[in-house]
């Protein structure tokens, strides 16, 4: 083996040393980056009145429902927000996917329940696409929700679907995109 030999094999072990050390830093900020933008977008799963639940991470958690603010963040990711006992189920578009935190938001409906009411199942679809594959979607929104009442121990007998008067919710089309539960 030649001196230049060495000096090659060397160079290589080198960049090679290099390229996994950049690796781990870039992982290292990635990862703190994400649970600092995890830690301010409220994924402490807390509920209150008025309250986002699984909210993207950066949305304006504070916003007012159906403000500028609130749907230009949340326009295409599912969240939840509570409002004054009704659970507002938000999706991406053509999805039926629940955001994190349904269990949380649902739980004065499921006491609620307990006590003798009933949960009301409602779903409403946005403007865009074909109306009949829109109210399919949204029939597949209200079991989704209705499939996370079942599984914290709410009968079927205890939960009522309900199709709205209107199938389209006024508002932007991400507003328009929910399920709402609440209590009779």
């Amino acid at each position: 083996m030649t001196n230049n030999d060495n000096d090659d094999n060397q160079g290589v072990v080198w960049a090679i040393l290099i390229g996994v050390i950049l690796l781990a830093i870039s992982l290292a900020v990635g990862m703190g980056l994400y649970r600092t933008s995890r830690a301010a977008g409220g994924a402490d799963g807390a509920v209150s009145t008025s309250a986002a639940v699984g909210a993207p991470v950066g949305a304006a958690v504070g916003a007012a429902p159906g403000s500028p603010a609130e749907m230009t963040n949340a326009a295409d990711v599912p969240s939840i927000r509570v409002e004054n006992g009704v659970v507002k189920f938000y999706f991406a578009t053509g999805s039926a996917a629940l955001a994190n935190g349904a269990a949380e938001a649902l739980g004065d409906v499921v006491k609620g329940v307990a006590a003798g009411r009933k949960a009301v199942i409602s779903g409403f679809t946005d403007v865009t696409g074909d109306p009949a594959k829109n109210e399919e979607l949204a029939k597949q929104r209200a079991f989704a929700v209705r499939d996370a009442l079942a599984a914290l121990g709410i009968g079927e007998d205890k939960v009522d679907l309900r199709k709205p008067e209107a199938i389209t919710a006024t508002g932007s089309n991400a507003e328009a995109r929910r399920v709402e539960v609440t209590l009779q």
